[in-house]
C-alpha cells in the first residue's frame, strides 16, 4: 500500500473532515474510467484534464457508501454501494491543498484519498466521531485552517502592489541593487596531485597576485593556478563571473564589492581555497530587471504588517512553571 509522510496525511484527513464526498453519479465513459484507472495493460498515460467531464468519475470506492445515504453499521450493509469522485471534486480537492495542477502529487492524492475515505468510514461506523479525543482534534484542526486561510487572504490582499510604490522603494534601496562584474583567480589550499605544501601553494597565491596587480589576464594566470596545483585539464580556465550581487559571494569575500573599478583584491584565503578578486565594472541594476523582485519583498512586507496589527493587540503569558525555561537552542 502506497502511503503518504505522516504530515501529508494529516493534511489530507482534515480537508476529507472539510470535503464531503457527494452521492453516486452516472458512471463515466470508458474512456474516462479507462484513463482515471488505467487498463488491464498496465498504467495509462494521463489524458489532459479537458478531456474529461467535470461531472465524469475520476475514483470510484465499491462497497463505500455515499454520506448521503443512510449510516450503516455492518461492513455487509455497505457492499452494495458506491462513492463516485467527480473530475470537479477532486480537483476542488487538490486545489485546496495547493497541490498544482496534474502533477505527480494528483497520482498520490489519487492514491491515498480513497484509502483515508475507507477508514474514516470504518471510525464513523466504530463512533471514534464522537469521542472526545477525536473532537478535541478536531476543534484544533478547524482553528489551524482558519488561521492558514486567513494568511492566504492576506497574502492575495498584499499582491496587489501599485507600481508606485515598486518605484519608490527601487529609489529609496538602490544600493541594494548593485551589481559588479569580477574576475577570480582560484588557489587550492593544496596540491596532492604534485605534492605540493600549503606553504607552497600560500606563495603561488602571493606571486600570482603580484602578478594580477600588474595587469596580466586572469585567465592565464588561472591556468597556470590549475597547473600548479595538478588540477586536471577538463578544469577549463573561467575567471569571469559575471554580473553579481553583495549577496552572491561569502560574507568573507564581501569586502570585493568596496575595490574601485579595475583594481584587483588582496589574496582571500579561507579553509576552501585562496582567491584573487578584480572588478571590471559597477552599476546599479535596472528598474525592469529587479521589478519583479521588488515586488515580492513588498508583498512579504505587506502581509507581515497587516498580521503584526492583528497580534499586536494581544499578549500572552506563559506559566514558566508549568512549561519549564525557554532553552536558547528551541
Amino acid at each position: 500500500m502506497r502511503s503518504l509522510c505522516m504530515a501529508g496525511v494529516f493534511i489530507l484527513a482534515m480537508a476529507w473532515a472539510q470535503v464531503k464526498v457527494n452521492s453516486v453519479t452516472p458512471a463515466a465513459s470508458p474512456n474516462a474510467a479507462s484513463a482515471a484507472h488505467g487498463s488491464d495493460n498496465g498504467r495509462q498515460e494521463a489524458v489532459p484534464a479537458s478531456a474529461i467531464a467535470p461531472a465524469a468519475a475520476v475514483i470510484t470506492i465499491k462497497g463505500l457508501c455515499p454520506e448521503t445515504a443512510p449510516h450503516s453499521t455492518t461492513r455487509a450493509a455497505d457492499a452494495a454501494c458506491e462513492t463516485v469522485i467527480t473530475r470537479a471534486e477532486f480537483e476542488k480537492l487538490a486545489d485546496v491543498l495547493h497541490m498544482g495542477t496534474g502533477s505527480q502529487t494528483w497520482h498520490q492524492l489519487g492514491s491515498s484519498y480513497p484509502q483515508i475515505l475507507v477508514m474514516a468510514h470504518e471510525a464513523e461506523r466504530r463512533g471514534v466521531d464522537k469521542q472526545p479525543r477525536f473532537q478535541e482534534r478536531l476543534r484544533f484542526a478547524r482553528l489551524e485552517i482558519l488561521s492558514q486561510e486567513l494568511i492566504r487572504q492576506l497574502r492575495e490582499e498584499a499582491a496587489q502592489v501599485p507600481e508606485k510604490d515598486v518605484a519608490d522603494y527601487y529609489q529609496k534601496n538602490s544600493g541594494e541593487f548593485e551589481q559588479v562584474s569580477l574576475e577570480r583567480i582560484v588557489i587550492p589550499n593544496r596540491a596532492d596531485q604534485t605534492n605540493k605544501s600549503e606553504d607552497a601553494m600560500t606563495a603561488e597565491a602571493e606571486l600570482l597576485h603580484t602578478r594580477a596587480v600588474q595587469g596580466e589576464d586572469f585567465a592565464k594566470l588561472q591556468k597556470e593556478a590549475y597547473d600548479f596545483a595538478g588540477v586536471s585539464g577538463d578544469s577549463e580556465a573561467k575567471p569571469k563571473l559575471g554580473k553579481m550581487r553583495r549577496r552572491g559571494l561569502p560574507p568573507t569575500h564581501a569586502a570585493v564589492f568596496d575595490l574601485k573599478v579595475g583594481q584587483v583584491s588582496e589574496v582571500i584565503s579561507d579553509a576552501t581555497g585562496h582567491y584573487i578578486y578584480k572588478l571590471d565594472a559597477r552599476e546599479i541594476a535596472s528598474l525592469d530587471s529587479v521589478k519583479v523582485e521588488i515586488t515580492g519583498r513588498l508583498r512579504q512586507q505587506r502581509t507581515e504588517k497587516v498580521v503584526q496589527s492583528i497580534q499586536q493587540p494581544f499578549t500572552t503569558d506563559i506559566n514558566q512553571k508549568y512549561f519549564g525555561a525557554v532553552k536558547e537552542d528551541d
